[in-house]
C-alpha cells in the first residue's frame, strides 16, 4: 500500500519532453500535420485536450469530414484532398463504410500510433506559454487530467491546430475575432451587424429504433416552447447526427470563453426538439425511437483567426486567384450562418460557390509576429468571409499537411517559417508536397531524383476510347445530362449516340467547356445542335464545327427531354464522368446559382455526378478515338485528372496489363511509389453517411512488380489505397521493371496515375 503523512503542500509529477515540432490540437488538422512531419523525420509532440483524436470529426462531436468535394454538390471534379487526409479517408471508407464515429476514432488513433516519431499526449491541455523573447515561443506547459501530470514541451517550432488558437493567443500572436467590414478588404459578402459576425456552435443527437414503445420524459431545462425555433415545422423523426447541423447557437456570444454557456443553450434546444418529436403527437413514427446519444461538447465553427503575412479574402476564392506560394487548395462554398443560429428567422446558412477550386498560399500558414509559430486548421490567416470556406475540416487538414512539411524544411535548413517564403524555398516546399500526393492547382512535380524520368516507358496496351464495349441500358432524360470527355487540341471529332423515343421530338445537344482551365463549370457553349428523334430506336451522329485551342475536358450536353431515353453503360474509366444539372439542397445547389448582384458572387449552373450505383456514362461512340490514356502519363507530374485524365489506362481487352520501365543502364532502386485511382471525386464523408462500396471501383487491387530477370520484387493483394510505397530492404539493381496489374473488375480497366522510383541508402528518411 501507499501511505503518506501530512504535509503543507504537494505537486503533481512533472515531465519534460523535447521535440522538433510541438503541435497543439489533435483534431484532423493536428493529426495530418503530425503524420506529415513525422514521416519527414521530425520528432513530433502531438498534444490533445480530449480523450480521442479527430476534434469535430470524432465520436465526441460526430461531424463528417468534407472539403472541396462538397457532398458532390458543386462543380469541383476530382477535388478530394490528397496526401495524409486522403489516406485517412480512404482507410476509413474501407474499414468503416457505414460511417460509425467510434470506428473512425480507431482509424485515427491507429494511424498516429504507427508513427514512431510521434509522442501523443491525450487528455492534456496546454495552459501556459514561455517565450524566449517577444517573437519566439520557448515552451508550452500542459496538464493531463487523467494521470495528474504536468508537462513542459519544448521545441524550436510550434504549430497551433487547436481550433481556438490557444497557443497563438497565449503567445501574443496577432488575431482577429468577428467580421471585417465590407470596406476593409472590399468584400461585398461581408455580413451586416444584423446578420452577425460569428458562426455559432452545433450539438447533435442520434436516435435508435428499439422495436417497442419508448417513453421520453424531458429534463426540466429542456426548451418548452418549440415555436421559438423558427424552423420547427421542418422537424422530422428521421434526421440525426450532423444532418442536424442547423441546431446552432452562440454567434452573438464569445465563442471561446462562453462555450459552456453556449453548450447549455444547445442542450436545452436538443432535449426540447426531442421532446417535441416524441411527445407532440405529430410524429407517430417516433413511438419506438429512443435517444441513443447526445453530444457532450459542441462542435465549434469559429472563434479566433490569426494574422499571417497574407490574409485570404473573398476575392481569392471567387476569382480563384493564383499565388506563387500556393501549397494547398480549397473548394467549399463561402458558407456563412446567421449569428442567432437556430433562433434566427433567416435560413440556417448562406452558401455561395465559386466556379472551381482555389489556391491557399503558404504565407497564411504562420504567424506574422510570433516567428516560430505555424497556424493549422481553421485559424489560418483569412478574413471572416474567406474563413467561411477555408474552415471545413478536409481543407483545414490539407493546409496543416503543408505546415507539417514546412516544419521539416525549417528544421533541415535551420530557418524560421517566414524564411521559406522570404528566402525563396517555396519551390522546394511545393515539390516535396507534390511528391506525397498533395495536389496544388497549376503545379507539376519535377523530381530529378525520380529514376522514371530516365526510363523508356511502355505498356502492354493503351486505351483508345472509341466506344464503351458491351450492352447498354436506357435512362430517360428527366434531367439534363452531360458526358465529360478529355479531348486533344484541334478539330472536335464526331460522336455517335443512341436514343429511344416515344414520339417525334427534337433533342438539343450542346458542346460546352469551362472558361478557366482546370475548372469543370460548363459556362461556355461552343456549339449547339437540334437533332430530330423519331419513335423507337435512333442511332444519331453529331458533328460540332469547333476547333479546340488547347487540350481540355468538354461537355457533350443533352438537354432535358422526357420523351427521350439515352443509352448508358455500366463501364467506367478513370478520368471519365457523366454529370447532371440536378439539385443538391445540402449545399445550396438548386441547379443554378443566382446570387444577388451586390455580394460579389458569380452566377452559373451546377453540373454534378450522381453517386454510385447511379451516374453511368452515356454510351457515346467516337470513331476517331480519345487517346488521352497513354503510358507516358505516369511521369507527367500530376496524379489526378485536371485538363486530362493524367493516367495510363489499359485496354479493356488486355488480358494482363503491364507497365514496363526500361533504362539504358542498370539502376539501383530503394523504393517505388505507385499512385492509383481511389476516386478523388467521391467525397468519402467520414461519419453517419453510408458509402456505396468500401473500395473504389477504379482502384487496382492486385499487382506484381518484377525485375529484368523476372524476379518478383513485390506481390500486392487486395490494395485499396491511393498511394502505395514498395520499400526494399536491400537495393534492387536492374535495368527493367515490369509492373503487372489486374483489371479492378470486368467493368473497369486498370489505371495508374504515377510510378516513381528512387535510389538511396539503407535507413534514408523517406
Amino acid at each position: 500500500m501507499i501511505k503518506s503523512g501530512i504535509t503543507d503542500s504537494r505537486s503533481f509529477p512533472a515531465v519534460s519532453i523535447h521535440g522538433d515540432l510541438v503541435i497543439t490540437g489533435g483534431g484532423l488538422s493536428g493529426v495530418c500535420c503530425a503524420i506529415t512531419a513525422a514521416r519527414q523525420g521530425l520528432k513530433v509532440v502531438l498534444v490533445q485536450d480530449r480523450p480521442v483524436l479527430g476534434g469535430n470529426a470524432s465520436s465526441e462531436v460526430r461531424l463528417w469530414i468534407l472539403g472541396a468535394t462538397s457532398h458532390m454538390g458543386n462543380n469541383n471534379r476530382w477535388a478530394r484532398e490528397g496526401g495524409v487526409v486522403d489516406e485517412i479517408l480512404v482507410e476509413n471508407t474501407y474499414r468503416n463504410p457505414e460511417g460509425n464515429p467510434v470506428i473512425f476514432d480507431m482509424v485515427l488513433l491507429d494511424k498516429v500510433v504507427k508513427e514512431t516519431n510521434i509522442t501523443l499526449l491525450l487528455n492534456t491541455a496546454v495552459y501556459a506559454v514561455d517565450k524566449k523573447d517577444m517573437a519566439t515561443i520557448q515552451s508550452l506547459h500542459a496538464f493531463c487530467s487523467q494521470n495528474q501530470t504536468t508537462y513542459t514541451l519544448t521545441a524550436p517550432l510550434f504549430c497551433d491546430a487547436s481550433g481556438d488558437g490557444v497557443v497563438g493567443f497565449l503567445s501574443g500572436a496577432a488575431f482577429r475575432m468577428g467580421a471585417e467590414s465590407q470596406e476593409e478588404f472590399g468584400e461585398k459578402f461581408a455580413p451586416s451587424a444584423v446578420y452577425g459576425e460569428l458562426l455559432g456552435h452545433s450539438l447533435y443527437f442520434y436516435s435508435k429504433d428499439t422495436g417497442k414503445p419508448v417513453v421520453f420524459t424531458p429534463p426540466d431545462f429542456a426548451l418548452k416552447d418549440i415555436t421559438k425555433i423558427p424552423r420547427f415545422k421542418t422537424f422530422n423523426a428521421q434526421e440525426s447526427g450532423c444532418k442536424l447541423w442547423w441546431i446552432e447557437y452562440g454567434g452573438r456570444r464569445d465563442t471561446v470563453h462562453d462555450t459552456e454557456e453556449i453548450k447549455w443553450e444547445l442542450w436545452k434546444v436538443v432535449y426540447g426538439v426531442w421532446d417535441y418529436i416524441k411527445n407532440s403527437g405529430n410524429f407517430p413514427e417516433a413511438a419506438t425511437l429512443t435517444l441513443e446519444w447526445v453530444g457532450a461538447i459542441p462542435g465549434k465553427r469559429e472563434s479566433r483567426r490569426f494574422e499571417g503575412d497574407y490574409m485570404m479574402t473573398q476575392q481569392d476564392i471567387v476569382e480563384q486567384r493564383w499565388h506563387e506560394d500556393a501549397v494547398a487548395f480549397g473548394g467549399w462554398s463561402v458558407d456563412l450562418h446567421p449569428a442567432d443560429g437556430v433562433f434566427s428567422e433567416k435560413p440556417g446558412c448562406n452558401q455561395w460557390h465559386s466556379k472551381g477550386i482555389y489556391q491557399i498560399p503558404y504565407r497564411s500558414l504562420y504567424s506574422k509576429n510570433i516567428h516560430n509559430l505555424f497556424l493549422g486548421g481553421r485559424i489560418i490567416s483569412a478574413s471572416h468571409v474567406a474563413f467561411a470556406s477555408t474552415r471545413v475540416m478536409a481543407t483545414a487538414a490539407y493546409v496543416s499537411q503543408a505546415a507539417g512539411m514546412a516544419a521539416a524544411l525549417c528544421i533541415e535548413k535551420n530557418i524560421l517559417p517566414a524564411d521559406i517564403f522570404n528566402q525563396y524555398h517555396i519551390p522546394s516546399l511545393q515539390q516535396r508536397l507534390l511528391k506525397t500526393g498533395q495536389y496544388i492547382p497549376g503545379l507539376v512535380l519535377q523530381d530529378e531524383q525520380d529514376l522514371v524520368g530516365k526510363a523508356v516507358i511502355s505498356a502492354s496496351s493503351e486505351l483508345l476510347l472509341t466506344a464503351f464495349p458491351g450492352a447498354t441500358q436506357v435512362t430517360p432524360l428527366t434531367l439534363s445530362v452531360a458526358q465529360l470527355l478529355p479531348l486533344d487540341k484541334g478539330t472536335v471529332p464526331s460522336f455517335t449516340f443512341q436514343a429511344d423515343a416515344q414520339e417525334n421530338t427534337v433533342l438539343e445537344v450542346a458542346l460546352r467547356s469551362s472558361s478557366k482551365p482546370g475548372n469543370y463549370t460548363p459556362d461556355i457553349t461552343l456549339a449547339t445542335q437540334h437533332i430530330p428523334v423519331h419513335p423507337g430506336h435512333n442511332v444519331l451522329e453529331i458533328q460540332f464545327p469547333v476547333e479546340l485551342e488547347t487540350a481540355a475536358y468538354v461537355f457533350i450536353t443533352f438537354m432535358k427531354n422526357p420523351l427521350v431515353a439515352l443509352h448508358v453503360t455500366e463501364k467506367r474509366v478513370t478520368g471519365i464522368l457523366s454529370v447532371f444539372n440536378s439539385v443538391n439542397k445540402a449545399v445550396s445547389n438548386y441547379g443554378r446559382q443566382t446570387p444577388p448582384e451586390d455580394i460579389g458572387m458569380e452566377a452559373f449552373e451546377f453540373w454534378c455526378p450522381q453517386r454510385r450505383p447511379g451516374g453511368q456514362n452515356i454510351a457515346v461512340q467516337c470513331d476517331a478515338g480519345i487517346h488521352r490514356f497513354k503510358a507516358a502519363n505516369i511521369s507527367n507530374g500530376i496524379d489526378r485528372p485536371t485538363h486530362q485524365p493524367n493516367a495510363w489506362v489499359a485496354d479493356w481487352n488486355d488480358p494482363q496489363p503491364q507497365l514496363i520501365l526500361t533504362w539504358s543502364q542498370p539502376q539501383q532502386i530503394r523504393y517505388i511509389d505507385l499512385f492509383l485511382d481511389a476516386d478523388y471525386d467521391h467525397p468519402m464523408e467520414s461519419v453517419l453517411m453510408t458509402h456505396p462500396e468500401n473500395v473504389m471501383p477504379f482502384c487496382v487491387r492486385n499487382y506484381r512488380i518484377k525485375d529484368a530477370a523476372g524476379n518478383i520484387l513485390a506481390d500486392k493483394k487486395d490494395n485499396y489505397q491511393t498511394h502505395n510505397r514498395i520499400y526494399f530492404a536491400a537495393l534492387v539493381t536492374t535495368d527493367r521493371l515490369i509492373i503487372e496489374l489486374e483489371h479492378p473488375s470486368a467493368t473497369v480497366p486498370a489505371a495508374v496515375f504515377a510510378v516513381r522510383c528512387y535510389g538511396g541508402e539503407v535507413g534514408q528518411q523517406l
